[in-house]
Parts: structure tokens; sequence; C-alpha cells
């Protein structure tokens, strides 16, 4: 059985603010983390599916009922069927406030990050903190190649994870893909035929890692760039893709100024371009981006909230997969290799180290072994970065 790390942290936020919101796709474990937390409160806990009519319906006039349940902590999960409540929710935070009684809080759980924080970023302003709940990460599953590659084949959602074989977890990527084009994506506002969704997704997995390339994009799909780009904004707030922004802090270099986008999940990677396993993942072209987009995501999850992220290429060819700021004084450069054999970061790398006067330089590949190959570069496998360079700077 395998803990989500996030509970902890929820709990802190339930004990500062009077609103924890908890973001992420569907079927990442969000109801699952929540009723957890519900579990340990007993009776001083109700949770409503807002999904549910019944639950709805309770919900017909909001403040009588939420009145009632002043000392619990109420979970609302997928808030978004209910968008007016945000105002309700104010207008009781406030005034148990003016009371001077702080009472139980509310647990909102949404699907994407465009529900919950268009409608109350401004409602809720100063009274709601948010926490992201990502799919399975190499420190939540275990240490070792084995996990390892079972999360980059299949991905971190639970169901494909721990899945019986690699051809039940592939049958439910490919059912949850379906899902979310035909059904989730319709309910959360966007009018997209789900066909052309679908093939927008495979573009995007097919080209990994890369720079957005709008005007391809657009030709291959028949529609506008601006379509493009509003198909982007919507999977980018589904939390299923992102947008990595390049470094825009040196004035004096010929810098790229488009971003690089990433499938966010591994597993869905795979399944929208039909490779079943690691044997044809190993064979096919995407296998380098695709390592690359798993090792950032984990990297992301990590990382503490102030840190700064994004990518570095010069039009002269300096390049870094990954530039984390920790502080103005700390700033590390990361290569990301397939290559156990050969794991030694090109002249473009230490360029571009050079630009950005990194303190640190580090390569992550798939080898067990930590060693430098000069004195300012390291090679480290990604769970000995996370393990002890990351929980280090957490400390």
């Amino acid at each position: 059985m395998i803990t989500r790390a996030l509970e902890p942290a929820v709990s802190r936020l339930l004990s500062r603010f009077p609103a924890v919101a908890i973001l992420g796709p569907r079927q990442v474990g969000k109801t699952t983390l929540a009723l957890s937390l519900a579990k340990e409160l007993g009776q001083q806990a109700v949770y409503l599916d807002l999904e549910l009519p019944s639950d709805r319906g309770k919900l017909s006039d909001p403040e009588l009922y939420l009145s009632q349940h002043e000392d619990r902590l109420v979970i609302l999960d997928e808030i978004y069927r209910v968008p007016d409540i945000f105002q309700t929710l104010r207008s009781l935070i406030d005034k148990r406030r003016r009371k001077g009684t702080r009472g139980r809080q509310f647990l909102l759980l949404g699907s994407a990050s465009i529900d919950l924080l268009q409608q109350s970023a401004e409602t809720l302003a100063g009274r709601i903190a948010y926490q992201e709940l990502r799919p399975f990460s190499v420190t939540e599953v275990g240490l070792g190649a084995r996990t390892s590659d079972q999360l980059w084949v299949r991905g971190g959602f639970p169901d494909s994870f721990l899945a019986d074989d690699d051809a039940n977890s592939f049958e439910w990527r490919t059912a949850f893909i379906q899902t979310y084009l035909e059904r989730d994506v319709p309910s959360l506002g966007p009018r997209i035929p789900a066909e052309t969704l679908r093939r927008y997704w495979q573009m995007l997995a097919h080209n990994q890692g890369q720079m957005l390339n709008a005007a391809q994009l657009a030709s291959g799909l028949g529609v506008s760039g601006h379509t493009v780009a509003r198909y982007l904004d919507i999977m980018v707030d589904l939390l299923l893709v992102r947008r990595l922004p390049p470094w825009a802090s040196n004035a004096k270099k010929r810098l790229v100024r488009t971003p690089k986008v990433f499938v966010r999940d591994s597993g869905l990677v795979h399944a929208l371009l039909g490779i079943h396993d690691k044997e044809e993942l190993l064979g096919h072209p995407v296998v380098g981006a695709s390592w690359e987009g798993m090792l950032i995501e984990n990297i992301l999850a990590a990382l503490p909230a102030s840190a700064r992220t994004s990518f570095y290429r010069t039009a002269a060819g300096a390049e870094i997969d990954l530039v984390v700021e920790l502080s103005a004084k700390d700033r590390w450069a990361i290569d990301v290799k397939r290559s156990v054999a050969d794991p030694s970061p090109s002249r473009g790398f230490h360029i571009g180290s050079e630009d950005i006067k990194a303190t640190r330089r580090i390569v992550l590949y798939p080898g067990k072994e930590r060693f430098k190959l000069a004195a300012r570069t390291e090679v480290m496998s990604l769970e000995t970065f996370l393990t002890e360079e990351i929980t280090r700077e957490n400390s």
C-alpha cells in the first residue's frame, strides 16, 4: 500500500487557513486523500461528492447546510459543480472571524486549476491555500530500478501504476484518455470536438519536450494559431500538460523565447503513442524525451514552492534542460541523459552554465553510482538527487 506523502502538508494548511483546495487531474487520488483525512477526524468531518445529485441537493440552501456543520471539516468534492458556493463560503468564513470563533475548515477538491483558481481567487483571496496533488513520484513508489522503470512506462496515476500488468495498465490509460475527451473536458466548459483534442494531445506527445511550434500544430489540425493556443491553455489548466518557460534574465544573449511543452505523465505519453511496454518504448523515437519529461516532473514535485524553474537555450546552441533557481545566489543547471555508458553533457551545457552563473552543475542519468566528471559537474541518479540533494534543501 502506497501512502501519499501529501497528507501531512494538507493537514498543516488546514491548521492555518479556513479553506484549502486540493488541485489535480481526475483519478490522481484527491478523493482517497480527503477520505483518509476524514477517517482520522471521524464525526468531526463531513464529505459531499458534488457529482451526486443527492449531495448537490443538500446544498440547495448552502448557508443553512454549512452553518449546521460549523464544528466540522466540510469536504466538497468536485467543487466546480456548484460554482456559486464560493460567495457563501466567504460569508461564513468572515462571520466566524467576526465572532472570534474559528470552527472547522473547508476542504475543496477540483479536477483542474481552471475550476478553483478562476472562481475562488477573488472571492476567497487571503482565506484559501492551494495544494496540487500529482501522480505518484519516484520517492513515493520506492527506490530501485524496477519501480522506477514501472513508473516511467506506466506513469504515476495510481490505477495505472498499480495495475496487475502492463496490458491492464495500458487499457486503463486508454480508457482514462477517452473519458477525459468525451466527458470531463466538455463538463468543464470548453466545447471542442473530442477527436480534434485527441489529435492535438497526440501531437503534443509526439513532440514531447520540444519547443512549442504553434504554426505546425495549427497546420496539422486545420485550425488557427489562436485556436492552438487556446487548446494548450485548456490542457495546462487541466494539469495534464506542462508549459516550461525559457530562461529570460540574460539580455546579452539571443535567447529562445518559446516555451517547451511536456505531457506531464509519461504513462499518458506512451498510451497516446500506442506504446505498450518498456521494450516498445526503448525502440521508439520518443524514448529520450519521455525520460526527460518524467525526471523533470519528479524534480518539480519535490522542489520547494519558492523555487523558479525554466530551461535555457540560445540561438548559438547553448542549452540546459532544467534551470532551478532556489534563491538569487543558488542556481542549479541540470542536464538529463539516458546513457549509462557516457553521461557526459555537451559543450553547450557548460556554456549555458557559465551564461547563467550556475552554482551547481548536475547530470541525471539511469545509473546508480554518484561521481564527478569535473570539479564543477556531478553525475547522479534521480533517486539520489531527490533523496539527498532536494531533501537537504527542504530541511
